[in-house]
């Protein structure tokens, strides 16, 4: 009956507290808040690995990845697989509310005012030039997670060919995923190693040597 008690915590072991809700929230509406031109990955990494250091970046890669390809928008996805790493689905919940709430207020407030200032060039000069800053943004982010694909040809083969695919032929996103999802899960998926099938008594034969050995001497 005792070992199914917790273990009590020793004198000098720290406690682990939880990560407070509050401060999910925050982090991740200070993402959204600043996030202009849809550079939110790059603010979400300087946040949670960075600063907060809630995960590392191979958690975050994983994040990305698996935000990637599930349907919806990529920052939301990625909100709610970060918050439910941190404190489950009550981090998840208070992460997506976090993120979006800036942005539902802004295009709010904004859009009475965009009928009449649209046109304006200065406007539309700035909004360029954000949306510049977050592609370069975007690509800091690419090279400081993605650098270890950049060293095998077979990565590199992949990433030409869904680029060419997009960008140059102009090849639907769902038939390229369909196309090279696949063919890449593929290519990486885990190798077992091959059974001896040679010698498949082999260890039997060792110890029957090496007891025959034993009674020589």
């Amino acid at each position: 009956m005792d070992s199914a008690r917790p273990r009590s915590r020793t004198p000098n072991e720290p406690a682990v507290r939880p990560v407070r809700l509050g401060a999910i929230f925050r982090t991740f509406f200070a993402a959204g808040a600043i996030s202009f031109g849809g550079g939110v990955v790059a603010y979400l990494r300087e946040y949670v690995v960075h600063q907060q250091k809630w995960m590392d970046d191979e958690a975050f890669l994983d994040a990305l990845e698996l935000g990637e390809t599930l349907p919806g928008l990529n920052s939301v996805n990625m909100s709610v697989i970060i918050g439910d790493h941190i404190r489950g689905m009550p981090g998840a919940a208070s992460a997506v509310a976090g993120l979006l709430l800036p942005g539902m207020v802004v295009v709010m407030a904004l859009g009475v005012l965009w009928g009449a200032q649209r046109h304006n060039p200065y406007l539309r000069a700035a909004l360029i030039g954000v949306a510049a800053a977050a592609v370069g943004l975007l690509t800091t982010v690419t090279l400081q997670l993605g650098h270890r694909q950049f060293a095998r040809s077979a990565d590199l083969l992949l990433i030409g060919a869904s680029f060419g695919a997009v960008s140059l032929l102009e090849i639907p996103l769902l038939i390229v995923l369909l196309t090279l999802g696949p063919l890449a899960v593929w290519y990486y998926r885990p190798v077992t190693p091959p059974a001896d099938t040679a010698h498949p008594y082999r260890h039997l034969r060792e110890r029957f040597h090496s007891h025959r050995a034993h009674w020589r001497h």
